[in-house]
């Protein structure tokens, strides 16, 4: 379940750019609040730092509950657990299409885009031009809110970040 929700993050949240508002933004770096909320009402709340260039590099650092890091770069996913020693890659079945997210927004009211990708109904929450949120519900009725603070948009995010090499002890796993 944690893969599939961050390979939907990854690719929603790289499509974000292309909303009217945003379009300027070539680099977002901030720290976020994930909380996945069950039927049930249950909730596993994730804490850690992302960063975005608008040429197809993201990182989702996960600090807490636990230590991973989901790396996208265009087509292929990578995710380092190293708390389990491994590394999984999983290439998409397709690049991510920028377009398709600005084709489909629609503002709400002063504050809140939709768009819907793949039948999910997505909510992004914009606020002096900087996204501070992004809501919606996950294949098995979770609702997931992702809230963003410390945002910096434009400064400069080094290639080196998105890099990853495993260590010759991980496992790897190619999916």
């Amino acid at each position: 379940m944690v893969y599939k929700l961050c390979i939907v993050l990854l690719i929603t949240f790289s499509n974000l750019f292309a909303l009217n508002e945003l379009e300027k933004i070539k680099t977002f770096k901030a720290t976020f609040e994930q909380i996945v909320e069950n039927s049930s009402s249950n909730k596993i709340i994730y804490k850690g730092n992302v960063f975005i260039k608008n040429d197809g590099k993201v990182l989702w650092q996960y600090l807490t509950p636990i230590k991973k890091n989901v790396y996208l770069l265009r087509d292929i996913v990578v995710i380092d657990e190293p708390e389990l020693e491994q590394v999984i890659y999983s290439r998409l079945k397709q690049e991510i299409n920028i377009l398709n997210l600005l084709k489909n927004s629609k503002k709400i009211d002063k504050q809140t885009y939709s768009s819907k990708i793949d039948e999910r109904v997505y909510f992004i929450k914009i606020i002096e031009g900087k996204i501070v949120s992004l809501k919606f519900s996950d294949e098995l009725e979770n609702t997931i809110m992702i809230k963003f603070s410390s945002i910096e948009q434009n400064i400069e995010l080094r290639n080196e970040i998105f890099r990853f090499v495993p260590p010759e002890y991980y496992d790897i796993i190619k999916k």
